[in-house]
């Protein structure tokens, strides 16, 4: 036996515990202007087998092209883990080339995630470690659970990060805790990554969910034309010379301002009511 596993709070998951109907549950909400997806491995601490991530990659190019929704957030089932990365009892008997094909599978999801032009937020109600924190690094922003852990033990199993934060942990953190994290496989807390700027809020386990809900709520009221159109402008523009950004920040905005969305919320603050913004065209 070894102390070396017992700071992530997390073991293998049990084999003789029958699988859910579905790894990954989809629930409109808002008259479906809000998607709720719903990671459903909470025996297992929702850890990602091949079938969740293929269910995951399907519902997120399911909503992609579904009009109505405007807004996505992402949370785990149970109270203890938003995901605790791949599934290691699946990957123990793994050959090499079925390793690769899910790494591909996986690469898949988690560009299908980076790439939706809707916005989408994680609400980590718990552990995120390895694929499941780099998941919740991959929406637009996060939000967690006062109990929520985020850690990326990969090279403590041989591994190099290959989900993306080797990548993100470096702009949401400052660099070297991004290094120690990458390299000890150490986690944080929710509180330690709200104080460096990778979480925006914390809140009670019991209240995240609806803390969410809100946040998305008040996202949908919004002009999903010009929500869409202001998230393309910060992901195409980060990291681009200032010019070369502001020109991409100018082209969505001329875009919003011939948009009928634009005569609609100015007629209404001017009219004192609420706006009824169109769904976008895609």
């Amino acid at each position: 036996m070894t102390d070396r596993w017992k700071a992530l709070d997390f073991a293998v998951p049990p084999a003789d515990v029958e699988e859910p109907e579905s790894p990954v549950l989809l629930e409109y909400r808002s008259g479906d202007r809000i998607a709720l997806i719903t990671l459903n491995r909470p025996h297992a601490d929702n850890a990602i087998t091949t079938e969740m991530g293929a269910r995951l990659t399907e519902i997120v190019e399911t909503i992609a092209v579904r009009a109505a929704v405007r807004v996505v957030v992402l949370t785990g089932a149970g109270e203890r883990a938003f995901s605790v990365g791949s599934d290691l009892r699946q990957r123990k008997s793994m050959t090499k080339e079925d390793w690769l094909r899910q790494r591909q599978d996986f690469d898949r999801t988690l560009y299908t995630v980076r790439q939706l032009r809707k916005p989408i937020l994680a609400a980590v109600n718990g552990i995120a470690y390895g694929g499941g924190s780099e998941l919740a690094q991959s929406t637009d922003f996060i939000i967690a659970a006062d109990h929520a852990t985020f850690g990326q033990p990969e090279a403590m199993i041989g591994l190099s990060a290959g989900g993306g934060s080797p990548v993100f942990l470096p702009r949401v953190l400052p660099p070297g805790k991004a290094l120690q994290m990458l390299m000890t496989g150490d986690p944080i807390t929710a509180q330690e990554a709200y104080r460096l700027g990778m979480v925006n809020e914390i809140h009670p386990q019991a209240e995240l969910l609806d803390a969410a809900l809100k946040i998305a709520e008040k996202i949908a009221s919004n002009s999903p034309t010009a929500v869409q159109a202001v998230k393309g402008a910060v992901r195409l523009g980060a990291g681009q010379p200032v010019e070369q950004a502001i020109a991409i920040m100018m082209e969505a905005h001329w875009r919003s301002a011939v948009h009928h969305d634009r005569i609609e919320g100015i007629g209404a603050f001017n009219e004192d009511r609420d706006p009824t913004f169109q769904d976008p065209d895609f």
